[in-house]
């Protein structure tokens, strides 16, 4: 099996949507030794900034000396960046081999793995292959019934920022959606991004119940020193002039959980000093989060979708962009609340180019276009990334604005590379 056709495998599992149970996931890994009971995790569960958070802790441990596994979720460009050792990609021969080996035992199942399952035990076996330390485990959705979840009690359980997002599976209030993510608390130390009083009470209830410990991230220690398009400076938790290259106030609050995790596994013996601390958030990568991909013209690019994610990037807009019209690239999928998007984008000074993400889940560009126009945003849809990507290259030239390309991760890859091309 070569990578290419490893990869048409993988796709090709019949995706069957959340189905409750774990059994397949614990079946599939069984069948293979599993590879899981090797190794030690960090597992991060939440809706927003479960991708950063891992990402920093990812690469603490690395500036530490650890072989450090991490385990994400969309990809951005390519499949393999789901799974990475070190901040390196899966190589495609070994994707190739592993799901080569995993393949005869997921198609004798008389229950069938769906594919984020199917990805989660190559992962597993590709981390134990490699002897990991330690592997930092983004949850894929929800918690409870979510395929990372086979895990046994890990070294810290981390809840990030609970939204709403996957309303038709998770719940409908935030109380509910919390529900779902505490699920994967087994015991052990759990820490939490603050939040409001009847959802950290969620959690509460799921620590006693579990005997679990409960550690609150630090929020009101944050003091910002500094910020702009390089990053922030700012204390928390009484470490003074952190450097972050990510930009925004959530991203501050997500190393707040970070810090709080670091202490906590101190306390089990993993050893991370200040300095690997601080030079593991100094150099974190997390690509798409408001992330500043050309400074002439200015573009930024951000795959929020939800609504809390759409509020953190209107207060980025304000903070880093004051007083500046914008121009705005979007495309999003159908199933997501774009409405809520239109609403914040319409109070904003901008026009809009609309164009469909390369998913078969995407809103077309025309209809898009409709919603904004019907909320007097100023709005035309386009064929293609080249068109799109062109027309709004153009308009800030002509207007001086900042560009920023929104609604969808799907689409980062297409404007990185629409603009590389555009811009020789």
């Amino acid at each position: 099996m070569n990578y290419q056709e490893a990869l048409e495998y993988i796709h090709s599992v019949c995706w069957r949507g959340s189905i409750p149970g774990l059994s397949r996931t614990r079946e599939l890994l069984r069948r293979i030794g599993d590879p899981h009971k090797k190794l030690k995790f960090v597992h991060i569960a939440g809706t927003n900034g479960k991708g950063s958070t891992a990402s920093m802790l990812s690469s603490a441990f690395r500036a530490a000396g650890y072989k450090t596994g991490l385990y994400t979720s969309p990809y951005i460009i390519r499949f393999n960046e789901r799974m990475q050792i070190n901040g390196e990609m899966i190589p495609d021969e070994e994707l190739s081999q592993i799901t080569e080996m995993v393949k005869p035992f997921a198609d004798t199942m008389e229950d069938r793995p769906t594919e984020f399952e199917l990805v989660t035990v190559i992962a597993m076996e590709y981390f134990a292959r490699n002897h990991c330390d330690i592997v930092i485990l983004e949850v894929g959705m929800g918690g409870e019934f979510d395929s990372t979840n086979v895990i046994d009690c890990p070294e810290a359980s981390v809840i990030v920022n609970i939204g709403l997002d996957h309303t038709g599976v998770l719940g409908e209030t935030l109380e509910e959606i919390a529900q779902a993510k505490a699920g994967i608390i087994k015991g052990g130390d759990v820490v939490l991004y603050r939040s409001i009083p009847s959802v950290e009470q969620v959690f509460e209830d799921k620590c006693r119940e579990t005997g679990a410990c409960l550690h609150r991230a630090d929020f009101d220690s944050i003091r910002l020193h500094d910020q702009g398009f390089w990053g922030q400076c700012f204390d928390c938790g009484g470490r003074e002039k952190l450097e972050l290259p990510l930009l925004g106030e959530h991203q501050r609050r997500n190393t707040a959980v970070v810090l709080a995790t670091v202490d906590v596994l101190r306390q089990k013996g993993w050893s991370i000093s200040e300095e690997q601390l601080r030079q593991g958030l100094k150099t974190v990568s997390w690509p798409g989060r408001f992330e500043l991909l050309r400074r002439e013209p200015v573009f930024f690019a951000d795959g929020g979708h939800n609504p809390q994610c759409m509020e953190a990037l209107a207060e980025n807009i304000r903070s880093y962009l004051p007083n500046r019209a914008l121009t705005a690239l979007v495309g999003v999928m159908a199933d997501k609340d774009h409405s809520y998007m239109t609403g914040v984008l319409s109070k904003l000074n901008c026009t809009v180019h609309t164009v469909r993400p390369d998913n078969p889940r995407a809103l077309d560009s025309a209809s898009l276009a409709d919603e904004f126009l019907a909320a007097g945003v100023t709005a035309t849809a386009h064929d293609s990334f080249d068109s799109a990507v062109s027309a709004a290259l153009c308009e800030a030239k002509e207007t001086s604005s900042p560009v920023i390309g929104l609604g969808s991760l799907y689409m980062y890859g297409d404007f990185a590379s629409t603009l590389r091309q555009l811009l020789l």
